[in-house]
């Protein structure tokens, strides 16, 4: 299986997954962690998968999305963006729309 087959049969999987340096418990760069925060502090259930652990996967996951930088995120099998985006989309509420328009389950209501 190829990289590209192994990406998007993880982002086919799970309903959210974010591709990230480190882990949900540990991120370890700061745009990482900004979206674990917004995630977690909307109660999005989430899989996060760690770049660092595979330089194939690190420049794969670049590939796959034609994005250039990490964090990424997905939902429902489509790319939403990285951090600035993330960020810029859960203060202006729009975050919160795409997950309930996309039937992800969100623990808190969050308004930005």
């Amino acid at each position: 299986m190829s990289i590209s087959d192994w990406i998007g049969n993880e982002v086919k999987s799970s309903d959210v997954v974010l591709f990230m340096k480190g882990n949900p418990q540990f991120p370890q760069c700061g745009f990482s962690g900004q979206v674990v925060q917004i995630l977690d502090y909307l109660g999005v259930p989430y899989k996060g998968i760690n770049v660092l652990e595979s330089d194939e996967l690190r420049q794969g996951i670049k590939l796959y999305s034609q994005w250039p930088t990490i964090p990424q995120l997905y939902v429902k099998g489509e790319f939403v963006g990285g951090c600035d985006i993330i960020r810029e989309m859960f203060q202006a509420g729009e975050l919160q729309t795409l997950m309930k328009d996309k039937g992800v389950s969100m623990a808190v209501k969050a308004s930005a």
